[in-house]
């Protein structure tokens, strides 16, 4: 009987997804490792690969399609000597997870040890001939300039894989390029120009699965999570200077780093959290849970929609290591590259939109979380000192709170640590 294959779960909290494209045609032989289709989730793009082989016989949904149920059967691959009328009764049969969910390219949970397979992959003309690699494999190895040749791969029959290009580039294999295509959760090309009498002319753009969960997740935090707020103002001239100075003595090439205001905001905040360990918290309905480790999520907007890179104790990394794991995971977020575990089990965010000159905000909680800091752009501003007028460059930042979890007075003490944290930014050294 044909095998089904499955609408995977790309991430623990995946319940459906989008069908972004497919990437193999009806009648086309699929081997274990090659890819499959695309699938959308709310917070990337990824590839997934087959993990059985054959021919694909029947593609059940439409490339394009939106709110496919995880375990949905998406496609139909026939084995060798199947025939095709069977298909019609495998499109019915009920879904079989065990034998057919297909693996993600990137971050999905192991799948099942794919079949070795029958023939190598140097039969495919693409200039590699020597080399046997999945065509998941040889896509990656091309994005990150690899030599195919100089790798050994841990797939049957030796065949280069996935997991043999990740394990390359982590040992220092040149990293791949800015990706050219679109990031995942752009918007949908809108449809024509609508005009009605008594209206101004209109587009609908399509919501992507992104910003559907987005305002799911941001309705939920408004309607169940109590916030309330709490505003300081920090000086921040002796930290514009010490970033300067720290700058300009950052070493050429490998260790090299480029601080921002923000990364000093992150450390700030992780050191503020260990010192106010009760502001470091969440809420479930049997307990609070207090958390050992400050684990950073930091907002980085993409098109139609943002994403949060965790920095993973972010309470025990220097400026320079946040400073340059913070560009790398923003980096790929825009490339829509991160893994579930790189934006996901954060302990507190951060929102700075200081960059776009904004003076100061509120920003809402990123449930479960029980606190986000909202940052604001650094300005000259008047102030007293000592009984006389004079000026210093302030930034106004405010913390948004799940009063469930943190009283005022807690808060309050988490703000009074961060502002003494940044406004003496050499005790963030120590």
């Amino acid at each position: 009987m044909p095998t089904q294959i499955l609408m995977p779960a790309l991430s623990p909290t995946m319940t459906e997804g989008k069908l972004s494209k497919w990437l193999k045609k009806e009648g086309e032989e699929v081997r274990a490792g090659d890819a499959l289709a695309e699938i959308e989730t709310d917070k990337a793009t990824m590839e997934v690969e087959a993990v059985d082989e054959g021919t694909i016989g029947k593609l059940l949904v439409a490339e394009g399609t939106d709110g496919v149920k995880v375990n949905t059967p998406i496609a139909l691959l026939l084995a060798e000597g199947e025939d095709a009328k069977s298909l019609a009764a495998a499109a019915t049969a009920p879904p079989k997870p065990a034998h057919s969910a297909p693996q993600a390219a990137a971050p999905a949970a192991a799948a099942p040890a794919a079949k070795p397979a029958p023939q190598p992959a140097a039969e495919r003309g693409n200039g590699q001939d020597r080399v046997v690699a999945s065509p998941l494999a040889r896509r990656m190895a091309q994005q990150a300039g690899l030599d195919l040749a100089n790798l050994r791969g841990s797939g049957p029959h030796g065949r280069i894989v996935r997991t043999d290009i990740e394990a390359a580039l982590a040992k220092g294999a040149p990293a791949p390029p800015r990706a050219a295509a679109a990031a995942p959760g752009a918007a949908a090309r809108p449809a024509a120009m609508v005009e009605l009498p008594g209206t101004a002319p209109y587009q609908e753009v399509p919501h992507s699965s992104m910003r559907k969960i987005i305002a799911r997740r941001l309705t939920e935090a408004k309607q169940q999570q109590p916030h309330f707020y709490i505003t300081i103002d920090c000086e921040i001239d002796a930290l514009l200077k010490a970033r300067q100075e720290l700058n300009a003595r950052a070493p050429e090439g490998k260790g090299g780093y480029k601080l921002s205001v923000n990364d000093f905001v992150i450390r700030a905040a992780a050191l503020a959290l260990r010192k106010v360990p009760a502001a470091n918290a969440s809420w479930t309905e049997e307990a609070v849970r207090l958390y050992a480790r400050a684990d950073i999520s930091v907002a980085v907007a993409i098109p139609n929609g943002l994403i949060t890179p965790v920095i993973r104790g972010a309470d025990h990394k220097g400026l320079a290591e946040i400073s340059n794991e913070m560009k790398e995971l923003a980096a790929r977020a825009r490339e829509g590259k991160l893994k579930p575990e790189e934006y996901q089990g954060g302990t507190f965010s951060i929102s700075n939109l200081g960059m776009y000159g904004i003076r100061e905000f509120a920003a809402v909680l990123n449930p479960p979380q029980g606190a986000i800091l909202a940052v604001g752009a650094g300005e000259q501003r008047a102030i007293v000192k000592e009984g006389a007028l004079a000026i210093a460059t302030v930034m106004s930042c405010t913390l948004s709170v799940d009063h469930r979890v943190v009283d005022g007075a807690i808060g309050a003490e988490f703000l009074a640590a961060y502002k003494k944290l940044i406004e003496d930014p050499l005790t963030m050294l120590l």
